[in-house]
């Protein structure tokens, strides 16, 4: 299955990297250095935050779930990713700190301090009312923040600018900006994937876990900063993209027979196909101006989201 997972995550980079090819071949008889143009100042940008992305969704997402227990926890439903809009908003907006690593700071910052808000009030292992509750009331105060932010930004023209990035959007990305929000995120989903094996053995319980010479409670705070770095990186240069690291875990856990630390690699394949999906669809559809990726996301990942707590409902209620 990981093989094919590959496969299909191969297929997706070369689709994105090349299709429509239609400008590519017109751009080539124009003139070959234009189509080299498009290809590596256009569309690689675009592949490579798409797909690496994709990929941090899903291995955050299943650390996460790992980390609280929950098959519901995420990095938009815990509040990260609305952290991490909020911590771009500041700094590029109010701060003036433009430079694309700069950024992707200010948003790692703003996922950790939302993440770390969520254990204060729900705990680390909350029941999935009480986890979707506080990430609920994280996720609206952090987006009034934001919108507040916006509104009064010393650019009056803030609030339009940065309305296509807060709901999702890699279009005109550049290779720095790229680099910014992926060299961060790939380091910390590495150090992520580094922790499979012992989040495996902390879903046997805290004190299997310590007898074997684990700190459960150490491993959580490294989980959670890491999974803050990975998504405020990427969310300060493409913007929020919800359900991914909901969705893609779950079928990452189907595939590894449940095991939570394990699903983090399949996870991570699956959210950047995903992903891919969601921006393929928003390039192949002919409208003026292009919707979102965070809205296809979220249209495709609402019912499901309502499968698993329809799901876990009737296991409690059993």
């Amino acid at each position: 299955m990981r093989l094919l997972l590959l496969a299909l995550f191969l297929i997706f980079a070369v689709a994105h990297l090349l299709l429509p090819l239609g400008p590519l071949r017109e751009a080539q008889a124009l003139d070959p250095g234009l189509a080299d143009l498009i290809l590596t100042q256009l569309r690689l940008p675009r592949t490579l935050l798409v797909l690496g992305y994709g990929a941090v969704l899903g291995i955050s997402g299943a650390a996460l779930q790992a980390t609280f227990a929950n098959p519901l926890a995420s990095p938009d439903i815990s509040g990260a990713s609305s952290g991490a809009a909020l911590g771009a908003v500041v700094g590029g907006y109010w701060l003036g700190l433009t430079q694309p690593l700069v950024l992707a700071a200010c948003g790692a910052a703003g996922a950790l301090g939302t993440l770390a808000l969520l254990v204060t009030l729900a705990g680390r292992k909350a029941d999935t009312a009480t986890l979707l509750l506080a990430g609920l009331a994280i996720s609206l105060a952090a987006g009034a923040a934001t919108s507040l932010a916006l509104a009064l930004a010393p650019s009056p023209f803030a609030f339009y600018d940065a309305y296509d990035w807060l709901m999702g959007n890699f279009a005109d990305r550049s290779l720095s900006q790229a680099a910014a929000a992926l060299i961060p995120a790939s380091i910390a989903a590495a150090l992520l994937l580094r922790h499979a094996h012992a989040l495996d053995l902390t879903a046997l319980g805290e004190d299997v876990a310590a007898s074997l010479g684990l700190k459960p409670r150490r491993l959580a705070m490294e989980v959670i900063a890491l999974s803050a770095i990975a998504v405020g990186a990427c969310v300060s240069v493409a913007g929020a993209i919800g359900f991914v690291g909901l969705v893609a875990p779950v079928f990452g856990r189907h595939l590894t027979r449940g095991h939570p630390g394990r699903a983090m690699f399949p996870a991570a394949l699956i959210g950047a196909i995903l992903l891919s999906v969601a921006d393929l669809v928003v390039r192949a559809v002919p409208l003026d101006r292009p919707i979102p990726v965070g809205v296809v996301t979220a249209l495709f990942g609402t019912p499901l989201f309502v499968w698993l707590v329809v799901t876990m409902r009737r296991r409690v209620t059993a």
